[in-house]
């Protein structure tokens, strides 16, 4: 089986490892798009317009199924990618749900793109499962490059997790494949304030159905 992943940078890498370590025997295909970054900050059409040859290539490479591993591909676009890409596509979208499930302050924080947080398929998400809960949305619109760059400020992590940790959010969710790669510093930060989450151990569930594995 082969398993194409895709991002617009280097986030990707994260979810491509964790698939690989849980399915050794799958041939992994990782692409990004690092020339057009960021993503998070483009229109809807920009960033259909960067990825769809990405996504062609890995077709042309004989995947089984693509991992969008873009929260914000997917939020904004993978209803129209499913009607022109003849494979599976799994995406990746922030954890609202799961979330919602865990928070007992009834108080979360999505850290995501301006483009994710903008979709229509975020604002469903939160109409769905967090109409109830308070949802801090921090700007971390800069977070993608600072990370690209191997550049992160700390002291601006800390700021922004220690402001919603301080406004009572209970639950992290990390909604950008990027934002994993600092993934144990906000649990530093928050650490004894709040759980951070992110979606890798789902999605392997999700590839390993979609290719009929055994979970």
């Amino acid at each position: 089986m082969t398993i194409g992943v895709f991002d617009s940078g280097v986030g990707g890498k994260s979810v491509a490892n964790a698939i690989k370590a849980a399915l050794p025997d799958c041939k992994i295909i990782l692409k990004d798009d690092s020339k057009n970054l960021p993503y998070g900050t483009k229109t809807v059409e920009e960033i259909y317009n960067c990825c769809k040859p990405v996504l062609e290539d890995l077709i042309n490479e004989d995947c089984d199924l693509i991992v969008i591993a873009c929260n914000t591909v997917t939020t904004n676009l993978i209803d129209r990618l499913r009607t022109e890409i003849k494979v599976p596509l799994i995406g990746l979208e922030p954890m609202i749900r799961s979330a919602s499930m865990l928070t007992k302050s009834r108080i979360i924080t999505i850290c995501a793109t301006p483009s994710t947080l903008a979709s229509h398929r975020y604002k469903w998400l939160k109409q769905e499962y967090a109409a109830d809960i308070k949802v801090i949305e921090p700007d971390c619109s800069n977070w993608t490059s600072m990370i690209e760059a191997d550049e992160v400020d700390q002291n601006k992590i800390s700021k922004i997790i220690d402001d919603a940790c301080r406004e009572g959010a209970d639950v992290i969710v990390l909604g950008c494949t990027h934002y994993h790669w600092i993934e144990e510093m906000i649990n530093d930060i928050a650490r004894g304030r709040a759980i951070v989450i992110q979606p890798e151990q789902a999605i392997i569930k999700q590839v390993r159905k979609a290719l009929g594995l055994s979970q």
